[in-house]
């Protein structure tokens, strides 16, 4: 971890980072989240961060749209590639977006030591309903106003207006 990084996880009073986020974004944040405020973080106007939310952006951009909100105990973690959350979506408590993944090709290296790799990065598009539980990996792309069950697992293109359910996410209606 960069000398940085740390300082910022650790040091500084997250009182101080609710302050500033309102100021910068014009959103609100829980002084019990921990939100890394970093270049590539940005986040709309109106939104709303939760108690022990983790928001992690130091490795790539993480973009949030205008009155979001992210319920509690959510993680949010984004790599080169990027992860780009639209307008006016809700996501519900314990969803974990995760914006990269490991390389696992070298068999005689642990996983765990091996390079994170972020080629597609994740796209939720506006007026999405994300329920509890869920986990959206890198490669998801979430079409306009598409809900996904609680305890949905999505790492693939889902379209506008389908309700996803299941582990992996399968289209079961679409809106109409």
């Amino acid at each position: 971890m960069r000398a940085g990084t740390a300082l910022r996880r650790f040091l500084v009073p997250r009182a101080w980072i609710t302050l500033r986020a309102y100021l910068r974004f014009h959103c609100r944040v829980s002084p019990r989240a921990e939100v890394e405020l970093t270049a590539h973080l940005r986040i709309g106007a109106g939104s709303s961060i939760g108690s022990f939310t983790k928001i992690k952006s130091a490795d790539g951009p993480l973009t949030i749209g205008r009155n979001v909100d992210i319920a509690t105990g959510c993680f949010l973690s984004s790599h080169t590639a990027g992860v780009s959350i639209g307008d006016d979506c809700l996501i519900g408590p314990n969803v974990s977006i995760v914006g990269n993944n490991y390389r696992y090709d070298d068999l005689e290296t642990p996983i765990r030591l091996q390079e994170k790799v972020s080629e597609k990065g994740i796209r939720i598009g506006d007026n999405v309903w994300i329920g509890a539980g869920c986990v959206i990996l890198e490669g998801a792309d979430i079409g306009r106003g598409a809900i996904l069950t609680p305890n949905t697992v999505v790492a693939a293109p889902i379209p506008e207006n389908s309700i996803v359910q299941g582990n992996p996410g399968k289209v079961i209606f679409t809106r109409r």
